[in-house]
């Protein structure tokens, strides 16, 4: 990664306007400046810091938002997709192209390093508290994706420097360092919505403690519950579900623990309707607000009723606000099959970035809801978690019912769908992997809820249809390759410290 650290800074995120700066550069009339000199100032820390945070939220921008999502079993690839590009298809299918040269990983893993490397530079010069937990915040955000995705990582510290691998342990105790730190310094509100508080900073090492991997020695079922009951009474679940998507609402609400900061106004997009959307209806209509390009769909057992085989339970209104069913056109019009033939163009789509707000007046492409990263259903659903792997199973349950299910259901939790207090510690584990998908299906959390339960391999390959056809995945794959990329940049990464079965 050595071309991510240089010794003499011409660039720093947010940092150019700098040479429009005529004081700034009389004083110092150099084409180089030492990084001292860049960082030296709090102005200009403050400007990386808030360069940061575009970068950031840029890696849940457009295509790349929903690269993690897919090949899981909630979410799978569009058929013209899948026969487009063979590298993407890949994150699917498990096949052979899913390996170290596969571009559509390495796009993600290069997208985060910049920012993790200007987060480590703002924590070493940031002369504030506040600034250096906002930092360290962005970090340990990025650290714990990679980490979960691809394991043992790299530590960009520049008072302890490690370029090469680090074992999981070392990895998440700088995790946790950085969110301690953040817990201690960051607010518990902010009036820039992008900037997180101390309760996205608590919820997050809650997070962190539920999911590290058992070889990190980190996981603490304990401890994560702690932090999740300073989170909870600080927030309030919204009464309707559907009223978290309506982006005609303020979507800062009381749910909102951390949100990534969107609008239907270029650079503010965030796209994500031009990727989730029906082919079909772009074909007919591309200012008809569920229009797309079929990147992402739900899979069966995501968007089918129990009674054949997947999640949803009648009256569970959350159904409806995540999964489009009809493609009926506001004015009428059905639209049809396009030149792919695929029919999954018609099949069930995502429905929670749909932006009503570009109906007849703008392409879907201009989507831009808030993408949430951290809202109090999850931490909920996480407490229930800890509260059964401690040995309060008939609370976790009470939990469960009380909050999340009886919301989703309008208010009135019905007899036959109210979880028994009786039920056992592994019939909870596999109830609630289910209830997260039904509550947080495509926003993000997927993932890392297969990895750390250990059931990736089994439940993608059961309910996946492209992996399920193409029949590779294994065990490995819980891991993503090191990108070759890296490995050819990076002196301190070697082909021998690729992750197993690449």
């Amino acid at each position: 990664m050595k071309s991510l650290f240089p010794n003499k800074v011409i660039l720093a995120l947010g940092l150019l306007a700098l040479t429009a700066c005529e004081d700034f550069l009389v004083e110092e009339p150099k084409t180089q400046l030492t990084e001292a000199q860049v960082y030296g100032s709090e102005e200009n820390i403050r400007l990386l810091v808030s360069g940061l945070y575009t970068q950031w939220r840029n890696t849940k921008q457009d295509r790349g938002g929903f690269m993690f999502t897919l090949g899981t079993d909630e979410a799978k690839q569009g058929g013209q997709q899948v026969r487009e590009n063979n590298v993407q298809a890949a994150l699917d299918k498990y096949n052979g192209a899913l390996n170290a040269s596969n571009t559509s990983l390495a796009e993600q893993w290069n997208k985060r390093w910049p920012v993790v490397a200007a987060a480590a530079k703002a924590v070493y010069y940031a002369n504030t508290d506040d600034i250096k937990a906002q930092a360290s915040f962005i970090r340990a955000t990025l650290n714990f994706e990679l980490a979960m995705l691809w394991g043992p990582i790299p530590i960009i510290d520049l008072e302890d420097m490690h370029e090469a691998r680090q074992p999981l342990p070392a990895v998440f105790a700088s995790i946790v360092r950085d969110l301690e730190f953040a817990v201690e310094h960051l607010p518990d509100t902010q009036t820039d919505k992008k900037i997180p508080t101390k309760s996205a900073a608590e919820a997050l090492l809650g997070k962190v403690y539920l999911y590290a991997p058992e070889e990190s020695g980190l996981r603490d079922y304990s401890k994560a519950l702690s932090y999740f009951d300073r989170v909870i009474p600080k927030h309030a679940l919204l009464p309707v579900y559907a009223d978290l998507f309506n982006t005609t609402l303020d979507q800062n609400s009381s749910e909102s623990i951390y949100a990534f900061q969107f609008e239907n106004i270029w650079p503010d997009n965030n796209m994500a309707q031009h990727h989730a959307g029906s082919r079909a209806v772009a074909d007919l209509d591309n200012n008809t607000y569920f229009g797309g390009y079929d990147l992402i769909l739900p899979t069966a057992y995501c968007y089918q009723n129990r009674e054949d085989g997947g999640i949803w339970e009648p009256g569970d209104t959350r159904r409806d606000v995540s999964i489009r069913y009809d493609f009926t056109l506001p004015d009428g019009r059905e639209p049809t099959i396009t030149w792919t033939g695929m029919q999954d163009e018609l099949e069930p789509h995502i429905k929670k970035y749909e932006d009503e707000r570009t109906q007849g007046v703008q392409n879907f492409w201009y989507s831009g809801g808030n993408i949430y990263y951290l809202r109090l259903s999850d931490i909920l659903l996480c407490k229930a978690e800890c509260l059964n792997e401690l040995g309060q199973t008939a609370a976790a349950v009470d939990l469960v019912n009380s909050t999340v299910r009886t919301r989703a259901f309008g208010g009135m939790l019905p007899a036959e769908y109210t979880w028994p207090a009786s039920m056992s510690t592994e019939e909870f584990r596999a109830q609630v992997l289910d209830e997260r998908m039904r509550e947080l299906c495509f926003e993000g959390w997927r993932r890392m809820d297969l990895i750390r339960t250990g059931k990736l391999v089994q439940l993608v390959g059961e309910r996946n249809p492209w992996a399920q056809a193409e029949g590779a995945l294994a065990a490995y794959h819980m891991r993503y390759p090191i990108p070759e990329s890296e490995i050819k940049q990076n002196d301190q990464i070697n082909e021998e410290d690729q992750n197993p079965g690449y």
